[in-house]
Formats: structure tokens, C-alpha cells, sequence
């Protein structure tokens, strides 16, 4: 059986980015590849705005929860995305990283959070391209 892809995203407290972030890849790809999501410093619950702006295009991320992000969790994963996470991500060799520069959707209003969504959406269509041409090609 090949190898599924595995993505881990990564953000301070795993409430807004990266739980889109991950919402967008389990939508797009569906079971083809692996989603992770975790914060360095994990809020209590996820911003609601960030579930408001996901539903109004039919991702429900309401069952999501901010987790710690772990050593074993970067460990398991092929690509690492960080979003405003820093040194805080552990670094283990043979792992892709990249780091997309975002802004925080904590604190914002609807009309400030859909355009974060929509570039999230932009560039996990990018990397689900980009991973499943790598697994097939």
C-alpha cells in the first residue's frame, strides 16, 4: 500500500489558522492524505469566528478542539506548516517545513476573517496538488 501524506499545521493556539487550515485539507483531499493540526500554546476552545467564516463555505470544523503540539506529532508528519508558531516547532531532519506568513484571525470581525480563509483555501489547493502529483507521479 503507498504511503499516505501527512500534514501538520501548526499555529500558537491551534483555534484559528490552523484549524482552517486543516478543515480545508480534509475537504479537498478528502482520505488521500493525513491532517494534523496543533498549537504550541493551545487556547481553551476554537475561535467561533474562524467556524463561522469555515461554515459559510459547508466545512464544519465545531468538533475540533486545540491540542498541544507534541514532538511525536512533527515526528509523524511529512510537511510541517507553521503559521506564526517560531521556534517553538520542534526541527527532526528529513521533514518539510514551511512557514506561511498569515494574519491572526483572533480578535477579528467575519469581514476580516473570510480573506484569511480564502488564502488558507488558496494555498492547501496548492499543497494537496503538489502532494498527491508526488504520490501518483
Amino acid at each position: 500500500m503507498p504511503h499516505k501524506p501527512s500534514v501538520l499545521f501548526v499555529c500558537v493556539h491551534n483555534a484559528g489558522r490552523s484549524q482552517m487550515a486543516a478543515g480545508w485539507l480534509a475537504h479537498l483531499a478528502g482520505d488521500r492524505i493525513e491532517v494534523r493540526s496543533a498549537g504550541s500554546a493551545p487556547a481553551s476552545q476554537i475561535n467561533p469566528v474562524a467556524v463561522e467564516a469555515m461554515a459559510e463555505v459547508g466545512i464544519d470544523i465545531t468538533g475540533q478542539r486545540p491540542k498541544i503540539l507534541t514532538a511525536d506529532a512533527v515526528e509523524a508528519s511529512d510537511v510541517v506548516i507553521t503559521m506564526g508558531c517560531g521556534d517553538a516547532c520542534p526541527i527532526f531532519p528529513g521533514k518539510r517545513y514551511e512557514d506561511w506568513k498569515l494574519d491572526d484571525p483572533a480578535g477579528q470581525g467575519i469581514d476580516a476573517v473570510r480573506p484569511i480563509r480564502d488564502e488558507i483555501r488558496d494555498r492547501v489547493t496548492h499543497l494537496v496538488g503538489e502532494l498527491t502529483t508526488l504520490k501518483t507521479g
